[in-house]
């Protein structure tokens, strides 16, 4: 389950559809990867062909991704059995 958001559009996406700040070709990607994230029962639910989900560590503390784009990305921690702190990184 989704805890908590770092993004504010992605966190206004999930809770009100608003998809002012989000490009509308990757609207329904997006919609997809957050409701599989949701269900996720561990970040490796993730692992989905397509996806190319993978792990990375941000600092000391461990992070996982999928791709939204070939420059975009979804990530979030995993603690407890939900996903923190999801976020839209632009990879570099």
């Amino acid at each position: 389950m989704i805890k908590s958001f770092r993004s504010t559009s992605l966190q206004a996406f999930w809770e009100s559809s608003t998809v002012e700040r989000i490009p509308t070709d990757w609207v329904k990607k997006i919609e997809l990867i957050l409701d599989l994230l949701d269900a996720a029962e561990s970040p490796e639910d993730m692992a989905i062909p397509g996806l190319r989900f993978h792990g990375f560590a941000e600092g000391t503390k461990p992070r996982f991704a999928v791709m939204a784009s070939k420059a975009w990305r979804i990530s979030f921690a995993w603690k407890q059995g939900n996903a923190y702190d999801v976020d839209l990184d632009e990879i570099h």
